[in-house]
């Protein structure tokens, strides 16, 4: 009984890989989809701002900190700011971008060349991402009272962002997958 329980797991890697491609097609929809609401697309100025990668999509990204609203909350003044700064803009492609990723890497058994294409663009999204860990200090807890602030205490952007780690091992998986459909059709095209 051990030995077909382990045989059983030892099999399971497939599945893994499917669940895999799933959560990266789920999140990246659903992520997607949120940044065409403003509390999302508030909510990942700290990142974009002070990202030497991605500030110059902002018209004034220095200037962040003094128009930000909490999750839920909006302010109409800091909202005209995030419109004139083209938060909401940024935003708003950004999740075009993210939907359309979704949809080429959901699609890798009818267009696999697409979809590896999807997944290395994902992978290096998620290094970009993971580039927040040191380009934003909000990705830290502050030093306000507690004794725990800075590294490694990392802040609830700080727990979003280093969550990017399985996204970047999910892309590298998901590329291969395609990759090699793509060369099998290939090979059995060659062959005809």
């Amino acid at each position: 009984m051990e030995n077909s329980l382990l045989n059983t797991i030892a099999n399971l890697d497939q599945y893994g890989k499917n669940v895999i491609r799933f959560g990266i097609v789920v999140v990246f929809l659903w992520i997607g989809g949120l940044k065409f609401f403003t509390y999302e697309a508030d909510g990942i100025v700290p990142f974009v701002a002070n990202s030497p990668f991605m500030s110059f999509f902002y018209n004034h990204p220095a200037d962040y900190k003094t128009h930000m609203n909490k999750e839920g909350e909006l302010i109409p003044a800091n909202h005209e700011w995030h419109t004139a700064n083209n938060t909401y803009g940024f935003s708003k492609g950004l999740g075009v971008f993210l939907i359309t990723m979704a949809v080429f890497i959901a699609l890798h058994k009818i267009a696999p060349l697409p979809s590896m294409i999807a997944s290395m663009f994902v992978f290096l999204m998620s290094l970009g991402t993971l580039s927040f860990l040191v380009t934003t200090p909000e990705s830290w807890v502050p030093h306000l009272t507690d004794n725990q602030w800075g590294f490694p205490y990392l802040s609830g952007r700080g727990r979003l962002v280093i969550k990017d780690l399985v996204i970047l091992g999910g892309a590298i998986i998901t590329m291969s997958e395609s990759a090699k459909l793509y060369l099998k059709r290939q090979k059995l095209k060659e062959q005809r």
